[in-house]
């Protein structure tokens, strides 16, 4: 039928394009259904059962074009398309203003979900929190961006895909703590990190970084981030995607709520306790038990620790 062709174009596309708009072989070959409005994308193995495939791409610029010229408003991709791949269609989709999601197992039991009236006066409080911080933050915020500025080049922002509620990926606004090319060396940096991705002896972070860091500086951009939907001020720690793809797969439940800027992992425990299940436990027990008064108190407790510091690097 026709209304069942998701990829369409009106003229044949240049794929004679730049070395720097290669994707270097990263997209493997993928299996593609779709229904209405929704695209789903699997990674194809020996056992796939597809009717359709979209070869291993070398041109990114391709699949942007395809998915600018399609109708669909909603990708669901396969965490085992990998980091890279993930990534791939991620900045596809942001380029061509379509939403894109992890696929997770469901979880109907969480309490946020539950109580949904005591859910919407939180997020009220989200966003009206964050505008406030962000009016009162206002002169550390320009004091921070110069400071970057001044000293190392690059830009002032750092932005990162995050998994968030439902497993909508999304990107996160922090204030550069980095090198330029930071994410080209992660993970050799990181080939011993068994747990989160976290060094104190990080070589890719710069003088100023470092005091951004010690004092969460580097994260309040994040605020914004609270102001469109993204993030509360309060929840489970926002998951980046290398940190995330380690997650077995019943953990991966947890990627259906809402995650925050901070959160009882970050005033408990944060870098003194970095084995991923053991957050992840840690976030999960905070959701169980999920009550606006605990909430407070976390923001509460929050100010004292980034003052002092606490297990920040």
């Amino acid at each position: 039928m026709t209304d069942n062709i998701l990829l369409t174009t009106s003229k044949v596309l240049n794929l004679d394009l730049a070395p720097s708009q290669e994707t270097n072989g990263d997209l493997p070959p993928c299996s593609l259904k779709w229904r209405k409005k929704k695209l789903w994308v699997e990674k194809i193995t020996s056992k796939s059962r597809h009717r359709f495939t979209l070869p291993a791409l070398k041109r990114q610029q391709w699949l942007k074009e395809c998915l600018k010229r399609s109708p669909i408003d909603r990708v669901c991709v396969d965490s085992k398309l990998g980091e890279m791949g993930i990534k791939i269609w991620a900045d596809a989709c942001l380029a061509t203003k379509k939403q894109i999601f992890l696929r997770i197992p469901s979880c109907p039991k969480i309490l946020q979900n539950q109580k949904s009236v005591y859910w919407r006066f939180k997020r009220m409080m989200d966003w009206c929190g964050a505008a406030v911080l962000l009016l009162i933050l206002s002169p550390i915020l320009l004091a921070v961006a110069a400071a970057i500025a001044i000293s190392s080049p690059g830009p002032i922002f750092f932005r990162q895909w995050r998994v968030g509620r439902r497993g909508k990926l999304f990107q996160i606004y922090k204030f550069r703590t980095m090198v330029i090319d930071a994410e080209r060396q992660h993970h050799q940096i990181m080939s011993a990190q068994q747990g989160l991705h976290k060094r104190e002896d990080d070589p890719r972070v710069t003088t100023v970084g470092r005091v951004l860091r010690k004092y969460s500086l580097d994260e309040l951009p994040q605020l914004l981030n609270v102001l469109k939907g993204e993030l509360s001020l309060v929840g489970p720690r926002p998951w980046a995607l290398y940190d995330a793809l380690r997650l077995g797969e019943t953990k991966k439940e947890r990627l259906n709520v809402l995650p925050g800027i901070t959160g009882a992992w970050q005033v408990e425990s944060r870098s003194n306790l970095l084995e991923l299940e053991a957050v992840t436990k840690c976030d999960l027990e905070y959701l169980q038990s999920w009550t606006l008064k605990r909430d407070l108190k976390i923001l509460l407790l929050t100010v004292p620790r980034v003052f002092s510091g606490f297990g920040a690097y």
